[in-house]
């Protein structure tokens, strides 16, 4: 197989301040890849990437209303409406009264729900624990420690930068 990391071309001199930042970022567009596959397997079983994202966030979240939910994905509210309308009539979540004020509605995961999240969690834990099997333990739990600090930045980093950006942190750049 051809290391997509490796594979010569077009080359970008980013010059050696940037060559750290380059080598994370490209490592980030090859995650992406294999990501967006396992997202197209997830599709054609009937469930795509942006409802499972929803429905493990709902998750996380406990119950809320649908803009709560919009705003911790960073989402357009009307996108995450039509969404939620799928996973709703799919059985995966279902809308209940808000206790705060009977004419909203807050989302709430269903049983159906829980157990799917619970076996594609396993399926992934799986996955993942074969990719570190020949590991030293101290490295992969080195590698999780800074994987997390990583991902947390990340998700304080990013929005900030498309708002100075001036493309928004949700679709169609509003914010």
């Amino acid at each position: 197989m051809v290391d997509p990391g490796r594979c010569t071309g077009f080359a970008i001199d980013v010059g050696p301040e940037h060559e750290l930042a380059d080598r994370v970022g490209m490592a980030m567009v090859r995650l992406n890849k294999m990501h967006a596959q396992m997202s197209h397997q997830m599709a054609k079983q009937g469930m795509d990437k942006s409802a499972f994202v929803l429905l493990a966030t709902l998750s996380g979240l406990g119950e809320c209303r649908s803009s709560a939910l919009a705003e911790a994905v960073l989402s357009d509210p009307s996108t995450v409406s039509r969404q939620v309308a799928a996973l709703v009539k799919d059985g995966l979540v279902e809308r209940r009264a808000d206790p705060a004020d009977g004419r909203a509605s807050v989302l709430a995961v269903t049983e159906a729900g829980r157990t799917l999240i619970k076996n594609r969690r396993r399926q992934r834990n799986e996955a993942i624990e074969r990719m570190f099997a020949e590991w030293p333990d101290e490295d992969y739990k080195l590698f999780a420690e800074l994987f997390e600090r990583f991902v947390q930045d990340y998700e304080r980093t990013v929005p900030a930068f498309m708002t100075d950006r001036g493309t928004g942190t949700r679709a169609g750049g509003e914010d």
